[in-house]
């Protein structure tokens, strides 16, 4: 998975994005960070599960669904499936060698 730096990535809590089949970062030093890559492979991974364009339609509606079940932008979006199991497994470095298809709908 090819690895992209774009320093012009919005937002001061953006730092990072999966776009199948790239990671693009805003910032060269986070190539290196191993747990931010791997909760980006995690989102690759789910991606590739529902064949790219679903996941991101699937992500968009769920982030919209918190939004109004959290009132928050940033509570929507750390409650999105996705992101809980991206977050909750980032740091399982080996997690992407044993983790089941679909493992994101234990999240839901």
């Amino acid at each position: 998975m090819p690895i992209l730096v774009n320093k012009y990535l919005i937002g001061r809590h953006f730092v990072g994005i999966a776009l199948w089949p790239f990671i693009v970062v805003k910032d060269p030093r986070l190539k290196e960070d191993k747990v931010f890559i791997n909760h980006e492979r995690i989102h690759l991974k789910q991606q590739l599960e529902l064949l790219v364009l679903p996941f991101y339609i699937v992500y968009l509606l769920e982030y919209i669904i918190r939004l109004f079940q959290y009132g928050n932008p940033r509570e929507a979006y750390r409650n999105i499936s996705f992101e809980r199991e991206a977050y909750e497994m980032e740091g399982e470095l080996s997690y992407l060698e044993h983790r089941k298809i679909w493992s994101f709908t234990k999240y839901l």
